[in-house]
């Protein structure tokens, strides 16, 4: 296949891989940012107990009523307890219990007072006011009541989740497998940040902008590094990790010049699904399948490598993951500025969305990178659009941003 629109390439790579469905058992301070593989519900109240809000004492508020200044109630002391500990014995008629922040609160007792707003003598307590039952009383179940669900199968399990899970005794949870993404470049111009720049030479940047981005999105990519403008090379290396990996990425190589190797690397190592997808930049994307591994060759031009990544890549990862949250978002919206050129096939621009607006950037060459850093959209402009003016409603493809 060849020439295809972009929803449709999407939906010939949706046909050729699988959700992961494997579930694995995890550590809870592992299981930042996966995917819940079942729901988790309380097996208990929370807090498990009537418990003190403060530090203070504890009694029958009823020993008070009527009491003043000039009557005060008088309660004998007969033991303390601190949070984690547990008082067993009931509290009788007539006595109290020192109790701190966070301790259970006893039978026989049903309110605390402020240790500040109370006198201690030796093993009395002299309460000189009334107060009622339930006064700074914290009940059982008041935070979580048992059976209540506390995170659904598919959940993308944030740092408070991780903390109610914590509170609910849970040290371990089951969780979707990560996605496996191996992520490579092609291209003998290429250094890697650190050598020193060499005539002909630019240093790579489309690995780490889509490492990075991987990263953003919840995926921990297994960098492959840059591989050569030589076919048999590249597809010994890409080879390996047939069945390896749910996804290979690479950059570069997929145009028809010289040395765009990705074309006869597809043939050693698996069978081509499509070639040239319908749009600017980025049409020359070629996809493949290696085994059960689905390979996305994309663009070398930075801006086109990135964009055919967020409109091709991240939906297809978005479905195997079970994560749509990452899927982009789309929406209209009016320009603040003026595009003048002329589209002839369907093009999209960077821009920043806000507020039901959209800016673009002065700079649009698919080779130029400096204006995607503060790009969080795409102008989707069909074929055979003219100049576009200032105020024209444009369609907006906004990116998912990590919040």
């Amino acid at each position: 296949m060849q020439d295809l629109s972009l929803e449709k390439a999407v939906d010939v790579l949706k046909q050729h891989c699988q959700r992961v469905m494997a579930v694995e058992e995890v550590p809870l301070l592992s299981a930042l940012g996966r995917i819940l593989a079942e729901d988790y519900v309380a097996g208990f109240a929370n807090p498990p107990f009537d418990r003190s809000p403060l530090d203070g004492y504890t009694f029958a508020a009823e020993s008070t009523a009527g009491r003043g200044m000039d009557n005060p109630a008088v309660f004998k002391v007969i033991g303390e307890e601190c949070a984690g500990d547990f008082f067993e014995q009931a509290v009788p008629q007539g006595s109290a219990l020192r109790i701190m922040t966070g301790g259970a609160i006893p039978k026989g007792c049903n309110c605390v007072v402020r240790q500040e707003d109370v006198t201690v003598d030796g093993d009395i307590l002299t309460v000189p006011f009334s107060i009622e039952p339930y006064t700074n009383y914290c009940y059982a179940g008041e935070d979580i009541q048992k059976g209540t669900r506390l995170a659904k199968k598919g959940t993308k399990l944030t740092a408070a989740h991780i903390g109610v899970l914590a509170s609910m005794g849970f040290a371990t949870v089951k969780v979707l497998c990560n996605v496996r993404i191996a992520l490579a470049s092609t291209g003998d111009e290429l250094l890697q940040p650190g050598q020193p720049l060499a005539p002909g030479k630019i240093y790579n940047s489309n690995l780490y902008l889509l490492a990075s981005r991987l990263q953003e999105l919840g995926f921990s990519p297994e960098i492959v590094g840059i591989l050569p403008d030589d076919e048999e090379e590249a597809a010994e290396v890409i080879g390996r990790y047939r069945d390896r990996v749910d996804v290979f990425l690479t950059t570069g190589g997929v145009s028809v010049g010289k040395k765009d190797i990705m074309h006869g690397v597809v043939k050693r190592v698996g069978s081509r699904l499509f070639w040239r997808v319908a749009m600017k930049p980025g049409g020359p994307a070629l996809a493949y399948t290696m085994g059960d591994t689905l390979g996305i060759a994309l663009s070398g031009n930075p801006f086109a490598s990135y964009a055919t990544f967020e409109l091709i890549a991240v939906p297809i990862l978005a479905h195997i993951s079970g994560n749509e949250k990452i899927l982009p978002e789309r929406m209209q919206a009016v320009l603040t500025d003026v595009f003048p050129k002329e589209s002839k096939g369907r093009r999209f621009i960077r821009a920043y969305y806000e507020n039901g607006k959209v800016r673009l950037p002065q700079q649009h060459a698919s080779g130029s990178l400096f204006s995607v850093v503060d790009c969080n959209a795409f102008v989707d402009i069909p074929a055979g659009t003219g100049k576009l003016a200032r105020e024209t409603e444009v369609d907006v493809v906004r990116l998912y941003r990590v919040k």
